[in-house]
């Protein structure tokens, strides 16, 4: 049998997929170890683990370096890879959203070009020019987004929002919520068809959790 290989987005995201995959009796102790390995591998399951950056868990599964990834739905929408969506896990739940100052209400509806700071250029471009027909200039950033329009970078932002307390903060508010996100199971197109069967295993075992 050959190895199932698991990429995780690093940090709480991969610490609650490691919790939730225990419920199903998918472990790997070598994880809890404190190592600096790479790799991770349960020898019994025929399984690996590996951590890796949000950003490229889509790339490394889409590749079949990894067979199934953990990651946020917002990962998958900007990274726009060539994979299956398997599992809503239903943990890291937030929104992506437009917001700004309140006086950009009724601009973001008659204003025609507006700057839009995010760090999610792909789903920015994707609601406002395919869901909005509306024409901006879009800034990629990767600090805090909230700042580009206290500094008169952007008028509106693009980002995720948890609780809404940091906007707030900044006397930001939300102008319209683009989607809800949480933490999702992606699993390589060829794997799938390959080792479905062990695939839809875990699938189901996750999706009975809930």
């Amino acid at each position: 049998m050959r190895y199932l290989t698991i990429a995780l987005a690093k940090g709480r995201l991969a610490k609650k997929a490691m919790e939730m995959l225990e419920e199903i009796g998918i472990t790997c102790d070598e994880m809890k170890e404190g190592t600096r390995k790479l790799i991770f591998t349960n020898e019994e399951l025929k399984l690996k683990f590996f951590l890796a950056k949000a950003n490229d868990v889509p790339t490394y599964v889409e590749y079949g370096s990894a067979d199934i990834g953990v990651v946020g739905k917002d990962t998958i929408l900007e990274e726009k890879k060539n994979l299956y969506e398997v599992v809503d896990l239903g943990f890291g739940k937030c929104n992506m959203v437009v917001a700004g100052p309140k006086e950009m209400e009724e601009r973001l509806k008659y204003s025609n070009t507006i700057r839009v700071a995010t760090k999610y250029p792909n789903i920015a471009k994707d609601y406002f020019y395919n869901k909005k027909n509306q024409k901006v200039d879009i800034i990629k950033l990767n600090g805090s987004i909230e700042l580009a329009p206290l500094v008169g970078l952007s008028e509106v932002i693009v980002d995720i929002v948890e609780t809404g307390s940091t906007l707030k903060d900044n006397g930001l508010v939300i102008l319209d919520t683009i989607c809800p996100l949480s933490a999702r199971m992606v699993v390589n197109r060829v794997s799938m068809k390959m080792e479905g069967e062990r695939i839809n295993e875990i699938v189901e075992g996750l999706r009975n959790l809930k």
